[in-house]
């Protein structure tokens, strides 16, 4: 009898922990690619304003990588993108999503202040979001691809991999629910690399992972990173 698609094995392993080391690579590899691109056609004279709108989308490729691993997974090992994270959104992954993606604003800013008031302002490093503006060369269409960007295929790629793929592999092998909820909230906030927001972005991770954890679907931890994301995204723009 053929195995069924959830049990096949890639290296010996779940397909899905393939398929989330796969993405992790390609990610860190396309940093890599894109930033020896840039330093080979850039000077050391050459004006870095006429780059800025283009640095903006080429910062956030190496992210776009993160959900090929998941999705090449799934279509070639596993049985589709709906049955193995469930993508399709429900009337309740939208309400579970939605509460998640505020909860997640709260924890993330008090967090944060926490972290200010023990370490000082200056030790804490504002959030990336916050950088853009200043980058986008004074064409807000740059800063608007970017905002887009961040709002919509940031939380795909970012919840395929670690709450669809990191998730299953590890539920596959019968890890308690709860030790996943917190591996994978750990994993969201050093993969992120922003050593002195890590307490935060690890305590919104757990909040956008307990959408994972109630409705059982990456769907509506998808709607709580897009809820999370959205509010810092139209910040942006207020110094238009």
């Amino acid at each position: 009898m053929a195995d069924d698609a959830g049990d096949r094995k890639v290296f010996g392993a779940h397909w899905a922990f393939a398929a989330f080391f796969g993405g992790v690579a390609g990610y860190y590899l396309i940093t890599i690619l894109t930033a020896a691109a840039f330093n080979r056609h850039v000077r050391d004279d050459s004006p870095v304003e006429a780059y800025v709108g283009p640095l903006l989308l080429l910062a956030l490729l190496p992210n776009l990588t993160l959900g090929l691993g998941p999705l090449l997974g799934s279509l070639r090992r596993g049985d589709g993108l709906e049955r193995d994270f469930g993508l399709r959104p429900h009337g309740r992954d939208l309400r579970i999503g939605l509460a998640c993606g505020a909860l997640a604003l709260v924890v993330g800013f008090v967090l944060n202040l926490a972290e200010i008031s023990v370490f000082g302002g200056d030790e804490v490093s504002d959030s990336p979001l916050t950088d853009l503006p200043d980058v986008s060369g004074g064409s807000p269409a740059w800063l608007i691809a970017a905002a887009l960007l961040l709002v919509v295929a940031v939380p795909l790629t970012e919840e395929l991999l670690l709450r669809g793929a990191l998730w299953k592999a590890l539920e596959h092998h019968r890890v308690p629910p709860w030790v996943v909820l917190v591996l994978t909230s750990l994993v969201f906030a050093l993969l992120h690399g922003e050593a002195t927001r890590t307490i935060a972005l690890f305590g919104q991770g757990l909040v956008l992972g307990l959408a994972r954890y109630w409705s059982g679907r990456t769907s509506a931890s998808v709607v709580a990173h897009v809820a999370n994301n959205l509010p810092p995204a139209v910040l942006l723009f207020t110094g238009y």
